[in-house]
């Protein structure tokens, strides 16, 4: 059950970061959020609504997980929990610290929970 939920929160986390890097990411609430200019926003705007985009499959991909058989369930959630964990060290290392403690670690105890309890 704590999985579950941990995997439904990562799932609406990742539609929020969809919504701000496809929709609001030249927008005052995006570029507070990402620290960006608005040239600077401007000339990556294409490239952020792409992101935008990859999220979106994350957080579908652990939705699934929650709406199909257990004996499906589990599986689906290690993989795209995963891929959540991988992105957020990559995204940490190359673009901002602060994506490892968004994005990875809470991918991390998703895992966990749904693995060990």
């Amino acid at each position: 059950m704590i999985g579950q939920i941990l995997v439904g929160l990562i799932a609406i986390l990742h539609v929020y970061i969809l919504i701000l890097e496809m929709f609001l990411w030249d927008k005052p609430y995006g570029l507070k959020a990402f620290g960006n200019t608005p040239e600077k926003a401007q000339l990556t705007k294409v490239m952020a609504q792409n992101q935008g985009l990859y999220n979106g499959f994350l957080a579908a991909g652990l939705l699934w997980s929650l709406l199909v058989p257990e004996t499906y369930a589990i599986a689906l959630a290690n993989f795209f929990l995963g891929c959540v964990l991988v992105a957020g060290i990559y995204g940490g290392l190359t673009a901002s610290k602060k994506i490892i403690y968004i994005q990875a670690v809470p991918a991390l105890l998703a895992l966990l929970a749904v693995n060990l309890l």
